[in-house]
């Protein structure tokens, strides 16, 4: 059952790496996603913002191509009333896109000319695309401005006219700020998508969708962090227009001082990136029912072991409770024939030596009971019972040494070695010491490794004749001991009697 235990925690560790491994697989595949929509968003931008940067430049040009065949338009004298110049002044802007309109005005900021047939007599001194050129500057590109005529949003080349080496007016062509939906249209940056250009002084210039009028973007970020370092790159922030959240890409637009500008939607960018976030919880949340019904299983058969555990620790407990009653008895039903041998008139060395022998059949059950060892006994505890229980009975002034290995001895061959041992010793006190003399004996057994063995038993005693005891019952039944052990065995005499045997005292496929 532990081992049971065991697979299942390992099981269950498995399953838990597993799950880490996919969430951190999951999380790489998710940040990956993000960067390559990011990028696939950036990419798209910067496309765009160079459309919008050729379209600006184009615009440009015409703008001052126009502004030029205007002031040539005119001749020396731009206040003599013509009306073929302002014709002329419809075929320099006919090429030009979208709702033009020229104008030209004189010094005093008066329109003289114009190709609006709703034009009104309004004065633009106030205007920045004048004011600039009466200044001293050549040409002028306005903010985006909100017209004085109509309302719409527009916003202005202009050029200085000088005449006589004197400032003489202006001439003008504005453009309303829709002629960049076309742009729009073509790039095709999606909903919430935007075109723009402005001035590197952060002033708005276009922007389609329409803003809500005139804006300065001189703080915004574009200006502030980006445009100083980089004349063209990408970056994201939050629109000054509309508060929206943007991927955006700018870029100086060549040959002018303009900035063109296309911007799209983070969220619609990231679109992809929040789908696969979808694919991803669904697949966690596969994983993780997946993962609780495996732990429920695992819980299940852990709960399942632990009982059929507990049940066979049971089972154990009572078999062990009854091979320790049986052994118990058996010692008692030993010991109650040694009873009914003393009861008996029998020879009295007849009868101490059945009751000797008994006894050592006893001390092996007892061994058994005592320590719950119902396979193996261990060697030293078994021998040392045998030889004091013995050594009491003849009440011989003899001491004893014990030089015993860690061995562990089968049950069966724990009765026989018992037996061995007892005939052994019982020859050494009882010819080994007469007239009660003190002495000594040495019990050894010392393992041989491949399940054998040797003891050796030595006295100090005056010796037996070997020739008168191989006729003995005792005799008989050490080599019968000795050959039911698959061993071999041996006396010296000399200062005493040494018995050797090369013993058996572990059964084959016992380890």
């Amino acid at each position: 059952m532990n081992v049971h235990f065991t697979l299942a925690k390992a099981a269950a560790m498995i399953i838990v790496a597993m799950f880490i491994s996919l969430v951190l697989l999951l999380g790489l595949w998710l940040h990956t996603s993000y960067r390559d929509s990011v990028r696939r968003t950036e990419e798209r931008a910067i496309a765009a913002s160079k459309i919008v940067a050729t379209n600006v430049s184009l615009l440009d040009s015409l703008a001052r191509q126009a502004l030029q065949r205007i002031d040539e338009t005119l001749g020396n004298d731009i206040t003599l009333p013509a009306s073929a110049k302002v014709r002329n002044i419809n075929e320099a802007v006919a090429s030009l896109p979208g709702q033009v309109k020229a104008y030209v005005v004189d010094d005093k900021g008066l329109t003289l000319y114009s190709t609006d047939p709703m034009v009104k007599p309004i004065s633009i001194v106030d205007r920045s695309y004048f004011s600039e050129l009466a200044k001293g500057a050549s040409a002028y590109v306005s903010g985006l401005l909100v017209s004085r005529l109509d309302g719409r949003q527009i916003f202005a080349f202009s050029r200085r006219l000088e005449r006589g080496g004197r400032f003489a007016g202006a001439a003008v062509v504005s453009f309303e700020a829709g002629v960049l939906a076309d742009v729009w249209e073509a790039v095709d940056l999606g909903p919430n998508s935007t075109v723009s250009f402005a001035r590197p002084d952060g002033q708005l210039v276009a922007r389609y969708p329409l803003a809500d009028g005139p804006l300065d973007l001189s703080r915004y970020v574009l200006f502030t962090d980006y445009l100083p370092k980089a004349s063209a790159g990408t970056y994201q922030a939050i629109s000054p227009v509309d508060g929206a959240h943007r991927i955006v890409a700018y870029r100086t637009v060549e040959g002018t001082r303009l900035v063109a500008i296309a911007s799209a939607d983070y969220d619609i960018g990231i679109g992809r990136f929040w789908r696969d976030v979808t694919v991803a919880i669904s697949v966690l949340i596969l994983a993780g029912i997946s993962l609780l019904a495996a732990g429920q299983w695992i819980r299940h058969l852990r709960r399942r072991d632990a009982a059929q555990s507990q049940l066979l620790r049971n089972t154990l407990a009572d078999n062990q409770l009854l091979l320790r009653e049986i052994h118990h008895r058996v010692k008692n039903n030993l010991q109650a024939v040694q009873s009914v041998i003393q009861l008996q008139r029998l020879p009295a060395e007849v009868q101490q030596s059945l009751i000797d022998r008994i006894a050592a059949m006893v001390a092996v059950h007892e061994q058994i009971y005592r320590h719950d060892a119902f396979s193996r006994l261990c060697a030293r505890d078994l021998l040392t019972s045998v030889v004091e229980k013995l050594v009491a009975a003849y009440g011989l002034p003899v001491a004893v040494d014990y030089d015993i290995d860690d061995i562990a001895v089968t049950s069966d061959n724990a009765t026989a070695l018992a037996l061995l041992t007892n005939e052994v010793l019982t020859n050494s006190l009882k010819y080994a010491f007469p007239e009660g003399r003190a002495g000594h004996i040495s019990i050894a057994l010392k393992s041989l490794g491949a399940r054998r063995a040797r003891l050796v038993i030595r006295d100090d005693g005056v010796g037996f004749d070997p020739e008168s005891a191989r006729q003995g019952m005792g005799s008989r039944l050490i080599r019968g001991v000795v050959s039911q052990m698959n061993g071999t065995h041996g006396f010296e005499h000399g200062n005493g009697t040494v018995f050797m045997a090369e013993l058996e005292i572990v059964e084959s496929g016992t380890s």
